[in-house]
């Protein structure tokens, strides 16, 4: 029996500039970033089989279900809504496997829960299992998005494979219930999957880059960066929670303009982007994690002047490079201290 499937590629992000404005009443941080979709990505296939009737856990599979439970969201360390999965009212099971043995194949993934999620929403009485295979490149805890992007995947997927009427506002309502990044994902896969460009040609969502305002989740598409990059991940696992936590005691001495950063991207002027290119974050994980302060200084010998940044939270630090040739020499420079290194270019 052949499954009807849709394979997609899940994009990682970069942060051009991370502001942190400030706390809500209800204790999201409030931010204003400029966001950057690029080429380096995982493979996400998702498989649809409604002959595969429901089964429990025990056999290696999971039910979801309609209630929502709270659990933190590791994009800022607050709470988003997480599928209660030990309620049996929704007769779709779930299988997820991934080439990282590391990595949990159960709703502690985000592209489990993002499975759930459009299966409480979405499922109106079909039965079956979704069938979710990731295979990895996106270094794991980097501040590239990765599982959020592969959680967009399964949301697009899902869509397709049953042939939901839904536009990109309605994926990134969904989305955001389970990630701040999860929405700009899905408006930059929309942009970039060939699987999916001809279902959103004429939406306005679908896009490279943004700004996002608000806790993250609100977006406004921008004209993208084109250049070509060098990212390395030092061999560590940075909190974001405890990053965010952590710059509201720090003094933060510059901020970026993200209106002139918008103006340099516009007019492809490389002095405006690079001198907005501040990640605010920096203040506490390059003071708590040297060898991201080591990685991005060793970066910055072989860049051009303030083209080099830290991504998110950390720990990767990436360069803006003039073309293909100076991006691999400085990834294979790198590679002597961070085997997840890697050259790559933004996505147009």
């Amino acid at each position: 029996m052949t499954l009807k499937k849709v394979q997609l590629r899940a994009y990682a992000k970069i942060n051009l500039s991370l502001d942190v404005l400030g706390v809500l009443e209800n204790g999201f941080h409030q931010v204003e970033m400029v966001m950057q979709q690029i080429l380096l990505c995982d493979d996400i296939m998702v498989r649809w089989n409604p002959h595969d009737h429901h089964r429990t856990a025990d056999d290696g599979k999971h039910s979801t279900g309609r209630s929502l439970q709270r659990r933190p969201d590791p994009q800022n360390g607050h709470q988003t809504r997480q599928p209660d999965l030990q309620n049996d009212e929704t007769p779709i099971a779930i299988r997820l496997s991934t080439n990282r043995y590391f990595l949990p194949t159960d709703e502690r993934n985000l592209a489990y829960r993002a499975a759930a999620l459009m299966a409480e929403k979405y499922a109106k009485g079909r039965r079956g299992t979704i069938i979710i295979d990731i295979k990895k490149r996106i270094p794991v805890a980097a501040g590239l998005a990765g599982g959020s992007s592969n959680a967009a995947a399964v949301i697009h997927a899902v869509r397709k494979l049953w042939d939901l009427d839904l536009t990109l506002d309605d994926l990134c309502r969904t989305g955001a219930q389970l990630g701040s990044d999860v929405p700009f994902c899905i408006m930059g896969q929309a942009a970039a999957n060939k699987a999916l460009k001809a279902d959103f040609a004429k939406d306005p969502l679908a896009c490279h880059c943004a700004l996002a305002t608000g806790t993250g989740t609100d977006l406004r598409p921008l004209k993208g960066l084109r250049s070509h990059l060098v990212l390395s991940k030092p061999a560590l696992s940075v909190s974001t929670a405890k990053v965010y936590q952590g710059i509201d005691s720090v003094e933060i001495p510059e901020h970026p303009d993200n209106d002139e950063l918008i103006r340099g991207l516009v007019t492809n002027s490389t002095d405006l982007i690079r001198k907005n290119m501040i990640n605010v974050l920096e203040n506490y994980t390059l003071k708590h994690y040297p060898i991201v302060m080591y990685t991005k200084n060793k970066m910055q010998k072989m860049c051009s002047p303030g083209s080099v940044l830290m991504s998110g939270s950390g720990p990767t630090v990436f360069g803006l490079c003039r073309d293909a040739e100076e991006s691999r020499t400085i990834c294979r420079k790198m590679l002597r201290d961070n085997k997840e290194s890697f050259w790559t270019r933004t996505t147009w």
